[in-house]
């Protein structure tokens, strides 16, 4: 198999929309009429959730006039958030077949597939014209992408002048091994951590400008704290707090432990290790395209 095909095996879950919806609905949740914020812990598949799509998006000045292209959209609730948030209109691609599926059919139901869409397809050949995007994000996806070059110039081609480029990905801010599983790979085959420098060279390369660029690798930790404590990223309880702590019985919590499946325990504590003895760090950077 390809590496394309190996990263997609990785997230293969065979049952996750029948299980999200399970979830949703032992949460008194209408599965026929979902709202964005109804399974905001299990569709923001990155560290800090909704808030860090939040902090990201507030960076971008979107409007209702922009389109904005979602890179390695997952389950679809970051191009969802965005879409509710701005107005905007928004696409998203994934590798996997499984996930844009489930986020066609949850973006339908939630009455947002006038402003949403989502196709399958790969970060460094993206299927779109060139100049056709005001927007990028790319949310923990490049941990997948071994050609950051290409992704970067893929990128830079279909971005309208003076456009934006958010990256928020898992970064090496240290020495030391990674631990597997961890939630974006089984093995070293498909994972493919770098330093911020690394995004750096490639994003100018390409012909971006970096604007800012900040570590959060003390939020992430954080958020991680609060979902164990059971107070989700910040204030009381939520649903997206349980997804760090097992359910005891019956369909289980809405946290982005759903989409890891049985590993999800495993892979999120070698993850806060790797965090905890800074090893890795999430990383934010928005590169503007040339005028």
């Amino acid at each position: 198999m390809t590496t394309d095909q190996d990263v997609a095996l990785h997230y293969r879950h065979g049952t996750l929309l029948q299980t999200l919806l399970a979830a949703a609905t032992a949460m008194g949740k209408d599965p026929a009429r979902l709202q964005p914020a109804d399974l905001m812990g299990a569709d923001e598949f990155h560290l800090g959730g909704v808030r860090a799509t939040r902090d990201l998006a507030a960076q971008l000045g979107l409007t209702p006039e922009m389109h904005l292209l979602d890179i390695g959209s997952g389950l679809g609730g970051p191009a969802r958030q965005l879409a509710a948030m701005s107005g905007c209109r928004v696409t998203g691609i994934d590798l996997s077949e499984e996930f844009v599926d489930l986020a066609v059919d949850l973006t339908d139901r939630m009455g947002l597939a006038d402003r949403v869409a989502f196709r399958q397809g790969g970060a460094t050949a993206l299927p779109f014209p060139a100049a056709s995007f005001d927007r990028a994000t790319l949310l923990h996806v490049g941990m997948n992408i071994a050609d950051k070059r290409g992704l970067t110039q893929s990128v830079h081609r279909l971005l309208r002048p003076g456009a934006l480029f958010a990256i928020y990905d898992v970064m090496r801010c240290g020495l030391g091994a990674l631990d597997f599983p961890l939630p974006w790979a089984s093995g070293p085959d498909t994972s493919f951590v770098e330093p911020a420098e690394a995004y750096r060279e490639a994003l100018t390369e390409a012909g971006f400008t970096i604007i800012a660029e900040r570590n959060r690798a003390r939020f992430a930790l954080e958020s991680l704290a609060a979902a164990r404590d059971g107070r989700g990223s910040s204030g009381p309880p939520s649903a997206g707090s349980a997804s760090l702590r097992p359910a005891p019985s019956g369909p289980p919590p809405l946290g982005p432990g759903i989409a890891m499946g049985a590993s999800a325990g495993r892979k999120i504590a070698n993850l806060t290790s790797l965090l905890e003895r800074g090893v890795v760090a999430p990383v934010e950077m928005i590169a503007k395209s040339a005028d």
